[in-house]
């Protein structure tokens, strides 16, 4: 079950108090930038994590600045589609179970159960009235930067810390297409469980991270065909597309 540290409380809650009721995810982000990609990034991995729990989910964006070009980023990047949620009315809903408000650190925080996020700073692809499309190394590359610290913690995306994310995810995606050559088996219930406890455990990613590692790195008694299964389990919620280049030339 999916738990949150609260930003208002600094209390663990429940993002899914009532089974299968309805969460709204509403991201508040102001004006295109490194920050507010990590705000949407969470959110969208809020919705990826409530919907692999059988938890239906609302998502909204709010905010006054670049509304076009967060969507076109957040669309790039992958994320699920949010909607406007401007006119919200203070209060307003369709009787979700539960509202979780993604928002900057140091930033205004709403009423109701706040997810924190630390700040972002860098250069992004596109930017305000020129977003491009989503394409390698540009997004792809971002998307896996963002995600490969804690999201409390501020991040800084420089040549570094870009050039490595590159490197990692073009050597799974190779890994993985290798993989699938081999037969199909299931995720092992122990890797199975250690990423769920993962991001179960305050949307923890880089640990998610670390049991992919682990699972590269384990000898032969794991079969290359659960490897690609774990990946392929795991990256429902990544959304790195590691699964891109099967069948392309070894």
């Amino acid at each position: 079950m999916l738990s949150l540290i609260d930003a208002r409380t600094g209390e663990p809650v429940v993002a899914a108090p009532v089974r299968r009721g309805l969460t709204r995810v509403e991201a508040h982000a102001s004006g295109y930038g490194a920050g507010s990609l990590r705000v949407l990034l969470v959110a969208d991995l809020l919705v990826r994590a409530l919907e692999l729990g059988g938890t239906p989910v609302w998502a909204l964006l709010s905010g006054d600045r670049d509304q076009a070009e967060l969507r076109a980023g957040a669309t790039a990047l992958g994320m699920h589609p949010f909607e406007d949620g401007r006119d919200l009315g203070a209060g307003a809903g369709v009787g979700e179970a539960q509202i979780l408000h993604v928002v900057e650190a140091g930033g205004r925080i709403p009423d109701g159960v706040c997810v924190a996020v630390g700040p972002a700073e860098g250069a992004v692809p596109g930017g305000p009235g020129r977003v491009s499309g989503g394409t390698d190394p540009d997004f792809a590359v971002l998307r896996l930067a963002l995600l490969s610290r804690p999201r409390t913690e501020p991040l800084r995306l420089d040549a570094d810390a870009l050039a490595e994310a590159r490197d990692t995810l073009a050597g799974w995606r190779r890994a993985v297409a290798a993989w699938a050559r081999q037969p199909s088996r299931p995720v092992p219930d122990a890797v199975r469980a250690r990423l769920r406890a993962a991001w179960e455990d305050d949307l923890d990613l880089p640990e998610v991270l670390r049991v992919l590692r682990s699972v590269a790195a384990a000898g032969p008694e794991l079969p290359d065909g659960a490897r690609f299964e774990s990946y392929a389990y795991a990256d429902r919620l990544l959304g790195l597309e590691l699964t891109r280049d099967l069948g392309a030339p070894a």
